[in-house]
């Protein structure tokens, strides 16, 4: 590093610090948003299902092609799916488990459409995308899981018990 450079480098170092305090203090509220943002598309697909059942069974029988399932089994999993994960995702009780589960039922609904529009497409990647990030990094600190569960050392799973 030449002479010159040097006094830039710690004002730099100082910036950086700051924003990246700053980036990470929001943590906890952008994945209570992406939570929240991803439990109402699905719960509500979910409410749609099971608004008209009849219609819901007709569209798994004819329109959804589901790999190793009937198309009333079918259409049963992925109504409770849509039901129960987005709950416990929003809460962030089983939090890496609800979003695992909604990740499923994303990527079994683009596989089990014979044609799926682009920008369909590109909202279940995008859903797919921020599913994948809270099952890997779970669902923050403002969720159940972190109230309810002190953590056990060595399990990055489980949130920290403070004392």
């Amino acid at each position: 590093m030449s002479i010159a450079a040097q006094p830039l480098v710690q004002p730099v170092r100082r910036a950086w610090r700051l924003l990246s305090g700053a980036l990470e203090s929001l943590q906890p509220l952008a994945a209570l948003a992406a939570r929240v943002y991803l439990a109402q598309a699905f719960f509500l697909s979910g409410l749609t299902k099971i608004r008209d059942w009849d219609t819901t069974l007709a569209l798994f029988a004819d329109e959804y092609k589901v790999p190793l399932l009937s198309p009333a089994m079918a259409a049963l999993a992925g109504t409770a799916g849509e039901l129960v994960l987005p709950v416990m995702l929003v809460l962030g009780l089983g939090g890496r488990f609800a979003a695992l589960g909604l990740f499923v039922v994303n990527a079994v609904a683009v596989i089990s459409l014979s044609e799926i529009a682009p920008a369909a497409l590109q909202q279940h990647i995008f859903w797919g995308s921020l599913l994948a990030g809270l099952a890997i990094f779970g669902p923050g600190s403002w969720s159940l899981e972190r109230l309810l569960l002190p953590r056990r050392s060595g399990d990055p799973a489980l949130p920290r018990a403070t004392s």
